[in-house]
């Protein structure tokens, strides 16, 4: 991104970002999952369903689907394309990947804290990240090089957007971090990997047993509820948390948020220490502390 793009994006000109077609295309996008989100979003008669995997799904998620899919085959009929709801398509070095409505379960309850997750992926980078929430009246997007950013959704060009930057500070023991899903949800592994996680860490989000999984115990809130964000590594990249462990995730939980993370100042990888978004373990941190962090959660010999 040039320049006078960069100029543009800090005198909070969002709707004339026209010089990154791709970044034009998301911001599309994003305003069509939203004008359909919010037709749907505290309806008295929306139904939901439970998928295999016993996540809930509405009708609210598939319409967002098919109308992104058509949209991006419509621009770009050779990028491929994965999302939540239905089959991957395509087979290209571009590939969109979308969550229609991440945080189903607080849509579904008329909660305001889920999105729009946005990600294009170029020969396995990451390129593109855009988290709309339009219910918090917020979104968020980075591409390489060009800084993150949160800025108000729908865009309005009269109201600057803010760039995200972290600065390193502390160790891993001072380190506040969030969790998730509750340890009801986890594999024994991936239990063990969070109680690790919480036991060596200062402060944990949310306050639970992580070594077991007492199914008995009320369903406890994400650690973005109630901080203005919509999925917890938002919470690293705009500092409220200093790391953030998400597992059991698939690519579209994770993708879109990776730009912005990192260009926040953040860094990202699953547990073994690799870029990587298909091992359903994502680590999202400050860069001083990832590490350590990666090292406390390993088994021990």
């Amino acid at each position: 991104m040039d320049q006078d793009l960069m100029a543009k994006v800090a005198a909070g000109k969002v709707d004339g970002m026209t010089d990154s077609a791709d970044l034009a295309l998301a911001l599309r996008l994003a305003d069509q999952a939203d004008e359909i989100a919010r037709r749907y979003f505290r309806a008295p008669d929306l139904g939901a369903e439970r998928k295999g995997d016993g996540s809930p799904v509405t009708e609210a998620d598939r319409e967002i689907e098919r109308v992104l899919r058509a949209s991006i085959r419509a621009e770009h009929p050779g990028d491929a394309f994965v999302g939540e709801e239905f089959d991957a398509q395509g087979q290209s070095r571009r590939r969109w990947i979308i969550d229609a409505i991440d945080g189903t379960a607080s849509f579904i309850v008329g909660d305001p804290e889920w999105s729009t997750l946005i990600a294009l992926e170029d020969h396995g980078d990451m390129t593109l990240g855009m988290v709309s929430a339009p219910a918090l009246g917020r979104r968020w997007w980075a591409m390489p090089g060009t800084g993150a950013w949160m800025g108000p959704c729908p865009s309005d060009p009269s109201v600057p957007p803010v760039r995200l930057t972290l600065t390193p500070r502390g160790n891993a023991k001072d380190a506040a971090i969030g969790i998730w899903p509750p340890p009801s949800r986890l594999s024994a592994a991936e239990r063990d990997a969070a109680a690790r996680l919480a036991a060596g860490s200062a402060t944990v989000r949310p306050v639970l047993d992580w070594s077991t999984a007492d199914r008995t115990t009320p369903p406890p809130s994400k650690p973005s509820t109630g901080s203005g964000t919509c999925h917890g590594a938002l919470l690293v990249a705009t500092g409220k948390l200093d790391a953030f462990l998400l597992l059991g995730a698939g690519p579209w939980d994770i993708a879109a948020v990776i730009p912005i993370v990192e260009e926040a100042g953040g860094t990202f990888s699953d547990l073994s220490g690799q870029r990587r978004t298909d091992t359903g373990a994502a680590l999202f941190a400050r860069p001083d502390i990832h590490q350590q962090l990666l090292n406390m959660a390993k088994a021990p010999n």
